[in-house]
């Protein structure tokens, strides 16, 4: 299976990125772990991201990747230079495996060079050529990646096929007997599959040795060269990604090579695309090999555990019954031992030596006389007698009296059953460790399995504010601050449109967008719900408060003589028509699709007609982030929805844009 960009690959995405993404802005940046990154870029009416993997692969993805809660150093470096700076070229770096985005920023041209071979890099160059930072500082012998050191492309991998002459296809005959497919991946830069690939089409063989070709095989090879060159650089691509039988993805091309003529085809609008789709299904599995392998490794730990564990059980058991039974043969025979111990000391007091002592009790030994043929050996200098009785051999303390030494037998037995039942213990532990981490695994990895990778969702122009569509289908916008505010009432307000402004400092314009027909009570009492609802009266924790709608015309961005209005503020002349005690509270649905469950927002009566689930909430005393993920449980419960934890936090995020500024909490929590 790929799993990397080749340099065909590095140049087509780049040739179409630079379609694409020039005079995008880069909104923010996000580390997603130690070698990826991901730029969301802005034009008007769109957003794209750009996601960029060290050493692996770079292309616009259109999935939702998790982001961890603190951005690591390098990512606030980022965010530093290059954030709000306006890309102004893709590039590929001769026909190397290195991308190049350079980028306007208020300090000066910046370059972003990404590097895809080996470990691969993220290097931000500053407008002086001098590296400002990356992704992995290093010391190298062609090179070094340090900061405030002038940057330095690396060594080429061969000769970029673009800048070939005619005359030098036959340097390749000086490779001598190094085989043709090998001598190609060194005298150009591309990779062995392509080289396979221009050497099949070209019919040549890829073993020959290269000082055995002829003038036709390499005006052949060079011929098939320059025919994938020409079809890359005129776009004349087809992206797909290529299956096997099983459905497995093996690789990702631009262009179809005769290597996987045999193979299903997945084909894509651009390559941008399937390689989005390649790895955000290959890493996925990747992942899922990796958590598999992880758990397996933990569960080898712990067995490793269990095997020391029974071997220590059977050990002490051991112990055990060999303490106990030569304290029971000590009893037995405490007589004799005794004698044998008394006649030992009496020996010494009379002056003999260890060995006289010794060569004395084993020539009685040897006439089967007792307590004598009990004796095994003796360690004058720790005082140790060793006896053998009833095939049991044991040292005896000559310090200790028979039965001292009988009760230090009994009391290691003791301590071996005392040790034994903790043995036992952590056994039945360790088991059950083994048993709750492979049910872990399989959950885990199941969970893993079924869990699809999300994608990002295409917003309507209209989501940027507070919406709704009211029972009757108006759509019901509001602004959620100054600036959208703003917007709201100079670009998107139409003189057929009705607008609503809740009696209270601090609110956001609504409006309902009736495209000339009328509304009736109902979709007027529904928009002053909403206008209500998110007003500052919801930090009040206000049950109730007046909201008024007047018309478009009433409406002015021009002051009285004098005054000035604030950012978000207009001029409200006329009448005002009153919906008094319109009660502050919203709520919070979901709908369930065939991709990502949808959630919405707005007054019961109106979210009601459309969401599977949904509840009321009002103003409390539950932050924000509480609240959505109550809110989340509560659906998830009504609908018997099933989350994985990227869908969990997704969802929780969705449920936070539709919830009023302040606190608050579910009302009804009991239904």
């Amino acid at each position: 299976m790929k799993t990397v960009m080749s340099s065909f690959d590095v140049y087509v995405a780049t040739s179409e990125l630079n379609r694409l993404i020039p005079g995008s802005r880069i909104k923010n940046v996000y580390q997603l772990n130690g070698s990826t990154i991901v730029l969301k870029l802005y034009k008007p009416n769109q957003q794209m991201q750009l996601l960029i993997e060290a050493g692996k692969r770079f292309h616009l993805t259109r999935y939702i990747h998790e982001k961890p809660s603190k951005p690591p150093t390098f990512c606030m470096a980022l965010r530093k230079h290059i954030r709000n700076g306006r890309i102004l070229e893709v590039a590929q770096h001769e026909f190397e495996r290195i991308a190049i985005l350079r980028i306007d920023t208020k300090s000066g041209g910046m370059q972003l060079v990404i590097e895809l071979f080996g470990e691969g890099n993220i290097i931000l160059v500053d407008p002086n050529n001098r590296i400002l930072h990356a992704l992995k500082f290093r010391k190298m012998r062609d090179r070094n990646i340090i900061r405030n050191e002038a940057f330095v492309y690396p060594p080429p991998s061969g000769k970029n096929p673009f800048k070939l002459k005619p005359e030098e296809a036959l340097k390749i005959k000086s490779f001598g007997d190094v085989e043709v497919v090998r001598a190609l991946t060194r005298f150009l830069s591309i990779g062995g599959i392509y080289a396979e690939e221009i050497l099949e089409r070209a019919g040549v063989e890829k073993t020959t040795p290269c000082k055995t070709l002829t003038q036709t095989e390499i005006d052949r090879t060079f011929k098939a060269l320059n025919q994938i060159l020409s079809k890359i650089r005129n776009g004349e691509i087809k992206p797909s990604i290529i299956m096997d039988k099983k459905g497995e993805y093996l690789d990702v091309t631009p262009i179809c090579l005769r290597r996987y003529s045999q193979y299903k085809h997945l084909t894509y609008e651009n390559f941008n695309l399937a390689l989005d789709e390649f790895y955000t299904k290959t890493v996925t599995k990747e992942k899922i090999a990796k958590l598999s392998e992880k758990l397996e490794n933990e569960v080898a730990r712990y067995k490793r555990i269990l095997e020391s564990q029974r071997k220590a059980l059977e050990k002490t058991r051991r112990q055990r019954e060999e303490t106990r039974k030569i304290g029971d043969a000590i009893y037995l025979h405490m007589h004799e031992l005794q004698q044998l111990i008394n006649y030992i000391v009496e020996e010494k007091k009379k002056g003999k030596t260890w060995e006289e002592i010794t060569s004395k009790i084993r020539k009685r030994k040897n006439r089967g006389e007792k307590p004598e043929v009990y004796f095994h050996s003796l360690i004058p200098e720790q005082q140790i007698l060793t006896v053998r009785v009833e095939d049991l051999t044991f040292p005896l303390n000559l310090r200790k009296t028979i039965q001292e030494n009988a009760s230090s037998f009994y009391a290691k037995s003791k301590k071996a059953e005392k040790r034994l039942r903790g043995i036992i213990s952590s056994i039945r532990k360790t088991e059950e460790k083994i048993k709750a981490l492979q049910t872990k695994s399989t959950r885990e990895i199941t969970t893993a399995e079924k869990a699809k990778p999300l994608k990002t969702i295409k917003r309507q122009w209209y989501e940027k504010f507070r919406w709704f569509h009211s029972s009757e289908g108006f759509l019901i916008i509001g602004g959620r601050d100054a600036t959208t505010n703003e917007l709201l009432i100079k670009r998107y307000m139409e003189p057929a449109d009705i607008v609503f402004h809740a009696d209270i400092i601090g609110a956001p314009f609504v409006l309902i967008k009736t495209e000339g027909k009328t509304p009736t009570e109902q979709t007027l009492r529904e928009a002053a719900q909403l206008a209500a609802a998110y007003s500052r009266a919801w930090k009040q924790k206000l049950p109730v408060l007046d909201v008024y709608w007047i018309k478009p015309e009433q409406i002015s961005k021009q002051p009285p003589s004098g005054q000035y209005l604030t950012k978000g503020a207009f001029m409200i002349r006329g009448k005002k028509n009153y919906l008094r005690k319109t009660p502050v509270k919203t709520a919070i649905g979901i709908m369930k699709t065939e991709e990502i469950p949808k959630i919405i927002g707005g007054p019961a009566s109106a979210i009601g007609k459309t969401a599977n689930a949904y509840v009321e909430i009002v103003p409390n005393d539950l932050p924000a982030g509480k609240l959505a993920e109550k809110i989340l449980k509560t659906l998830a419960r009504k609908t018997r929805l099933e989350m994985s934890k990227q869908l969990q936090a997704f969802l929780v995020e969705e449920i936070r844009r539709f919830l009023p500024s302040g606190r608050g909490k579910i009302l009804r929590e009991d239904e």
